[in-house]
């Protein structure tokens, strides 16, 4: 009985760690109100990154069969869904894209870390968001089928694609806005979990949805890939990742993954 009390007593205070740690992901990758009297943990909230995206997804999904039901036309519909997407995030993402441009920008490599910690946007950094926005825009009104799922898997893949470069790759400062992530995550193992999670829903979504099994292997390939593709670029241009970078990939895996998905949910 002793036993037994123990391991319930250990499972309770396991489930409410890890219930606090959802809610601080939530705090951190939203702008979804958290009452303050709840625990918040925020130590390993990377680890979440993937489910608040497919949660942010399914809930654009929703979005935007409210706006059919208005019958907008399918432009003005996608441009509200991708101002939702960002307000829902605080633009945390497409903050950081946009300073990683401006950084990459900058052809001397010793100084892109001080450019990229500027809080003054330039130029390249506002060419980059408008292009990651009319990407988002477009490829969501050429989504005419299953465009729930298509967000599901954007954002979710996105985000996951950020969980693994926090994992791969060393962080380039000793302090930062992202530096909690990578000393939280050490371990590669800690991406297969949310891995096989995401591709687990995504895959019975999709079946649900009626899409074949080479279809759904060909997106989970991509969202796989671009995800690591992408961390893997920004690695190679600056030696390591920052928390400008890990936004920069989440929002590149996005609009690049929505632009492949129209090929395949026509």
């Amino acid at each position: 009985m002793t036993h037994r009390c123990v391991f319930l007593h250990s499972a309770l205070t396991l489930g409410r760690r890890q219930l606090s740690t959802l809610l601080g992901a939530i705090a951190f990758y939203t702008c979804i109100p958290i009452p303050h009297h709840w625990e918040l943990e925020f130590a390993g909230i990377a680890r979440w990154a993937p489910a608040i995206g497919l949660l942010l997804g399914a809930g654009l999904g929703l979005l935007d069969v409210g706006l059919r039901a208005l019958s907008l036309p399918i432009l003005v519909r996608s441009a509200l869904i991708v101002a939702a997407w960002v307000a829902t995030t605080g633009g945390l993402h497409l903050d950081g894209a946009m300073d990683t441009a401006d950084g990459l920008a900058v052809l001397d490599r010793q100084r892109r870390l001080t450019v990229m910690s500027d809080s003054h946007t330039g130029a390249f950094g506002v060419m980059a968001g408008g292009i990651i926005l009319l990407l988002k825009v477009t490829a969501i009104a050429s989504l005419t089928h299953h465009l729930t799922l298509a967000l599901m898997l954007a954002a979710g893949w996105g985000r996951w694609g950020q969980l693994a470069a926090i994992a791969f790759y060393p962080y380039l400062k000793p302090t930062g806005k992202g530096a909690f992530h990578k000393a939280a995550i050490r371990s590669r193992w800690a991406i297969v979990l949310p891995w096989l999670f995401g591709v687990g829903i995504s895959s019975g979504l999709a079946w649900g949805f009626g899409l074949s099994i080479g279809v759904i292997v060909g997106m989970t390939a991509i969202g796989c890939g671009l995800s690591l593709l992408t961390g893997a670029w920004f690695q190679w241009q600056l030696g390591g990742q920052t928390g400008d970078t890990y936004g920069a990939i989440v929002e590149w895996t996005e609009a690049l993954l929505l632009c492949a998905l129209t090929s395949f949910l026509q």
